[in-house]
């Protein structure tokens, strides 16, 4: 009975067809890689931890709760001082370790093929050495790396 009704319309009377939006045509389209990403991002982090709770044991035993001390039974409580030797010793491995950290991409220029290294970057090189060196020094001579 409609499609006879339909037929009886003029073509004119019909309302046209809504135009199809494709996904590809949305604003949005780009941001697609984004929002997968963020999904992902919440995903990795958030899935081990849910799946760790519903997995371990619940309920520890007299061992497990004991302090750990490269497996020997402590023998001092836990909030006992270190010396202040002992940071000063932590500080300077920093200090030292992230200055030579600072050698990395000058021997990587020194031992590419494109040698393009210049006198004033070579004489920079060792004052920054001799400024490393003398620092050890002052150091050593102070006592800071000495651990009684």
């Amino acid at each position: 009975m409609l499609s006879l009704l339909l037929q009886a319309l003029p073509p004119d009377a019909l309302p046209a067809a809504a135009p199809r939006i494709s996904v590809a045509d949305s604003p949005l389209a780009g941001y697609w890689p984004v929002m997968i990403f963020f999904v992902f991002a919440i995903i990795f982090p958030v899935l081990p931890i849910v799946l760790g709770r519903l997995l371990r044991p619940n309920i520890y035993q007299k061992d497990k709760m004991r302090p750990y001390e490269c497996g020997i039974d402590p023998t001092t409580e836990a909030h006992d001082r270190f010396t202040v030797r002992y940071y000063i010793v932590a500080m300077l491995f920093l200090v030292f370790d992230v200055e030579t950290i600072f050698l990395l991409p000058w021997a990587i220029i020194f031992m590419g093929d494109d040698f393009t290294f210049t006198k004033f970057a070579l004489l920079e090189m060792f004052v920054f050495l001799g400024i490393l060196v003398l620092g050890y020094y002052y150091a050593w001579r102070k006592g800071a790396l000495e651990w009684v």
